[in-house]
């Protein structure tokens, strides 16, 4: 095993711990224990370029969803025995045995970034949106980038809690309870969407790839599973193109928008794209933003990693005026959110 991927599965299983994933930290470094190194897995992780942790490729990540799908299939059932909620002690044994029976199929898996769709997200799209509402009296026209299979999309139907009512669809099954800290939290205010699309490499369909969703959630976070389980009966399908999130916006963003917000946002998902298409997105907004009215707003919506230990900042970009606003910052699943807003 090369240092770095020792490191990143250390990395990453101190993530999950901080997380509340015990088992998934545990998974995690018994597979630093045990790594198979004659495996195709092995070699091919061996020659991963750049970055393999958390905050970049996430290759641990790649891996624990590939034995999770493994179990939900029932393809290796000693290993299976020992997952939640049944969660036994000794794994050595029964991992290795998935390594090897299954080193073909964890190759092609790993292929592909975690593509966990996570719902508690949409606690601060629902959060940030109201906001936006607030402030300028718009539907909202959405474009996600990395938008997996679109379930974040569709955050204007779940219910967020907030301490003085609900935003969203009080109604929806998908109900977001984040636990809210300081003083401030957004406005309950009705939120309208005139049209939605995303955009990812590898989209995947809520009916279709469900099992694929479910995988890349711990197995120990069962309130996180039923959850998604929840909304992949709200998200609908052709809601999200295949293609670079850098070409699909140049595209998007040439059409005019009147009488509405245009809101781009990503949640954990900047990270995966490359250097460059990261500098088109910008560019790309930026030149969007000069030609933004005030009947035909701009907004850029971020949720992202930024180094800090706390969570994932959320930040806005509004035009007209090019105007900056740390809204917060959030637990990466939405579990917390620590509110600062919009103001007027």
């Amino acid at each position: 095993m090369t240092d770095s991927f020792g490191f990143a599965l250390e990395e990453q299983a101190g993530a999950c711990d901080a997380l509340g994933s015990p088992f998934t930290a545990r998974l995690l470094r018994v597979l630093g224990q045990v790594w198979p190194r004659g495996t195709m897995l092995a070699q091919q992780v061996a020659a991963w370029p750049g970055d393999l942790g958390p905050r970049a490729a996430s290759v641990p990540l790649r891996i624990a969803g590939g034995l999770h799908a493994l179990v939900l299939a029932g393809r290796v059932p000693d290993l299976a025995a020992l997952y939640p909620p049944d969660a036994g002690r000794d794994l050595a044994a029964p991992l290795v045995r998935a390594l090897l029976a299954e080193d073909a199929f964890l190759c092609d898996w790993v292929k592909t970034a975690p593509q966990t769709n996570e719902v508690g997200r949409s606690a601060v799209l629902l959060a940030a949106a109201a906001e936006v509402t607030r402030r300028y009296g718009l539907p909202l026209v959405l474009s996600e980038l990395g938008a997996s299979a679109g379930l974040n999309l569709w955050f204007d139907r779940y219910a967020l809690q907030v301490p003085e009512g609900v935003i969203g669809a009080s109604a929806s099954l998908v109900r977001l309870c984040p636990d809210w800290r300081g003083g401030v939290v957004p406005p309950v205010t009705r939120i309208t969407v005139a049209a939605r699309r995303g955009v990812d490499l590898h989209p995947l369909d809520p009916t279709r790839d469900g099992a694929r969703l479910m995988a890349f959630v711990w197995a120990d976070q069962a309130d996180r599973l039923a959850r998604l389980q929840a909304a992949l009966g709200v998200g609908q399908s052709a809601v999200v193109d295949a293609g670079d999130a850098a070409d699909w916006l140049e595209a998007r963003l040439s059409q005019p928008r009147t009488g509405a917000v245009h809101l781009v946002y990503h949640t954990i998902a900047h990270q995966y794209f490359p250097a460059i298409a990261q500098d088109r997105i910008a560019v790309a907004m930026a030149l969007a933003g000069e030609r933004a009215t005030p009947d035909a707003p701009l907004v850029w919506l971020g949720m992202e990693a930024d180094g800090a230990d706390n969570g994932a900042a959320v930040t806005l970009r509004l035009w007209p005026g090019d105007l900056r606003i740390t809204l917060g910052r959030a637990g990466f699943h939405g579990q917390w959110l620590e509110w600062r807003g919009a103001g007027g």
